[in-house]
């Protein structure tokens, strides 16, 4: 609780600060404020994760706050500049697991429209979002032609996990809940589920009576070793992009990792 009220104090002080900034940046002379770029709009993002997502949309000006080797996206502690960024956006995507994404956009006075992005890899919700986000940002077409490409390429790797399969037969599997979607991406046979909280004794028992042949586990968010002595095979998951904001090396760098598990790399 004191880290949180810390963190809450810091930023206010710092939304202080830019409002003096502010008013002695913005009058008409300087040309600077919302509606200066060309028609594009600016788009700052929490993470990779919703930055991939706007990237697919067709945003261009697209500034990352939280820092990718930052493993677990909560806990960062926004600085000065980003939310200098925040009051010069047109857009703020977050996630609602990400709590801070409010409070930088209110402690930095931006009057930026302040999106919530639902974070899941899982194709259907993907282009859903990715559409909507282009209606926001009035990049419809740029969305639409990501999605062909993104259909085609989803489609190709689902193909070839399912050409992979040991014996010809779908593989059961135990899924972290963030990472479902590996397990659709390669036609597996999602038996049970858990997390995000560390697996309990009963679940321990309970997911291991299933004989699951992998464990997919979320590489943001592992707890270690989840079926020991079970004989299932862990593969980890990762869910954000890289800093090219693209997002189907996701996709790729997961199929690669459920092929080896399934022994034909």
């Amino acid at each position: 609780m004191a880290r949180t009220r810390g963190r809450i104090h810091a930023l206010l002080a710092l939304s202080a600060a830019l409002f003096l900034a502010a008013g002695c940046g913005n009058d008409a002379s300087s040309g600077a404020g919302k509606h200066q770029h060309d028609g594009k709009p600016v788009v700052v993002v929490t993470t990779t994760w919703e930055g991939a997502f706007a990237k697919a949309a067709g945003a261009e000006d697209i500034k990352v706050i939280v820092p990718q080797s930052v493993h677990h996206a909560p806990d960062y502690d926004p600085k000065p500049s980003d939310l200098a960024a925040v009051a010069e956006a047109d857009f703020v995507l977050y996630a609602p697991f990400e709590p801070y994404a409010a409070k930088i956009k209110e402690a930095a006075g931006s009057r930026a429209k302040l999106v919530e992005v639902n974070l899941d890899n899982d194709p259907d919700k993907v282009t859903a979002e990715v559409a909507e986000l282009g209606k926001l940002f009035g990049t419809e077409d740029a969305a639409v032609r990501w999605k062909t490409g993104f259909d085609t390429e989803y489609a190709q790797l689902n193909n070839e996990l399912r050409a992979a399969w040991p014996d010809g037969k779908s593989p059961s599997v135990v899924t972290q809940v963030f990472t479902a979607w590996s397990a659709k991406l390669s036609g597996a046979t999602t038996v049970g589920t858990y997390g995000p909280e560390a697996v309990t004794p009963a679940q321990l028992a309970e997911l291991s009576a299933k004989k699951p042949a992998l464990v997919l586990d979320n590489a943001h968010m592992s707890t270690g070793t989840v079926l020991p002595d079970s004989g299932a095979r862990q593969v980890k998951i990762v869910n954000y992009p890289g800093e090219d904001l693209d997002l189907l090396p996701v996709y790729r760098n997961a199929a690669a990792e459920l092929k080896k598990a399934m022994g034909t790399s």
